[in-house]
């Protein structure tokens, strides 16, 4: 397997360093719109970065990045990108004849008349509408192959398949007990995607009324998450899962709920109140004369860069997939769920342990084509696939994954 990275930020960054230390691949090429950032995360690997090259390469220029897919000889391009990327890299990959991987779907838009009651364009909704292209091409494309989504629909698969003979509800429960030593506001995630998340519609799906949306932050409620990190608030947020897992699994009720805590929901909350979630341009002075620039990227700039916080942050993070539902006539209520202690990752890997989870589940979804154990063709997404390897490899890189009875 030949790869194409694309992005080299704090996931891309923790993408190379967990894959250098497995056989399945001949070559990654880890390209950036920053050829310094690609070259210090080829430098970064030291020894063993042998089957590694640094490229610079223009997310948003497709016929670009399939000349560099082709000029390498990749067989896959893996999407490390933020979301306004989604688009110009799933076509390259498909005009270059690649496989295409990502950890985050083509953006929504809201209904423009009823945003929180009705969906208007859908998480994914682009990159589905071209599902017959790639089959009919016997290609495949594997989206949101994170961690959520991507290790918390394994977990739904996991559940459908062997835990539950009917299931009720599945819902995506994610907290967290980080700090950051010296800042009183610093998202372990980039701003840009969170904010892309928490302040849409959120989307929730139940049987016979299909997806409709709800106020953000809305039905808000505590959940009790496992290896001390303890309750968090958690509320509605819109996320992949909740529009790839009905697709796959018979649920009858699918959520997404985000454990950000009060303060976080209320900075959020001001940033779109003074219209800085905004991503189209807005005209301010500028030394040489008048500049467009978006506020998100102005908020972004204003914030750490989440891939350099490693050092200063303390405490666990959880994903977690919470399914309600039957086994052999009794009610059952189980939490998959996978934790990663930032000391750990840090320690291990030299990266902070939102990136570094986000991280290894694309790595095990690559080793798991390359060996052929998973395979397919169109446009699916990780409950489209058997979910036991998956699960039983992400230990064998070291980092297990629970189930708690509720």
């Amino acid at each position: 397997m030949r790869v194409l990275l694309v992005g080299a930020g704090g996931v891309g960054t923790a993408v190379t360093r967990i894959a250098a230390r497995r056989p399945f691949f001949d070559l990654m090429v880890v390209a950036d719109y920053d050829p310094a950032r690609a070259e210090a995360a080829v430098a970064a690997l030291g020894a063993q970065a042998g089957r590694f090259r640094a490229e610079r390469v223009d997310a948003a220029d497709e016929a670009a990045v399939a000349a560099l897919l082709a000029r390498h000889g990749c067989d896959v391009l893996l999407n490390a990108t933020d979301p306004r990327f989604v688009m110009p890299l799933f076509r390259a990959a498909r005009a270059a004849g690649a496989t295409y991987v990502d950890m985050a779907m083509s953006l929504s838009r809201p209904h423009p008349e009823r945003p929180y009651e009705e969906c208007g364009v859908k998480l994914g909704d682009e990159q589905f509408a071209a599902a017959a292209e790639w089959e009919r091409a016997g290609a495949l494309a594997l989206v949101g192959m994170g961690v959520e989504p991507g290790l918390s629909d394994v977990f739904a698969r996991y559940a459908a398949d062997e835990l539950f003979d009917s299931v009720e509800e599945i819902g995506v429960r994610d907290g967290a007990n980080l700090t950051v030593d010296g800042y009183d506001f610093a998202p372990s995630f980039s701003i840009w995607t969170t904010i892309e998340e928490c302040l849409n519609p959120p989307v929730v799906y139940e049987e016979g009324r299909g997806w409709f949306t709800t106020e953000p932050f809305s039905e808000p409620e505590v959940f009790d998450f496992p290896e001390g990190i303890g309750p968090v608030e958690c509320v509605n947020v819109e996320h992949e899962e909740v529009l790839l897992m009905p697709r796959w699994t018979d649920a009858r009720r699918v959520t997404f709920k985000y454990g950000l805590g009060r303060e976080f929901t209320e900075t959020l909350r001001t940033l779109h109140k003074l219209g800085l979630d905004g991503t189209g341009p807005v005209t301010v002075p500028g030394a040489g004369g008048a500049v467009a620039v978006s506020p998100r990227d102005v908020v972004a700039a204003c914030l750490p860069d989440p891939a350099t916080l490693g050092d200063r942050m303390r405490g666990k993070t959880c994903a977690g997939t919470w399914v309600r539902g039957s086994k052999d006539g009794s009610p059952r209520e189980v939490y998959l769920y996978h934790v990663v202690d930032n000391e750990w990752s840090m320690a291990e890997y030299g990266c902070q342990a939102v990136v570094w989870q986000t991280a290894v589940n694309p790595v095990v979804a690559l080793e798991l084509l390359a060996t052929g154990v998973w395979t397919g063709t169109g446009v699916l997404g990780p409950e489209a696939f058997p979910a036991r390897p998956f699960l039983d490899l992400l230990t064998a890189y070291g980092s297990p994954w629970g189930l708690r009875e509720q």
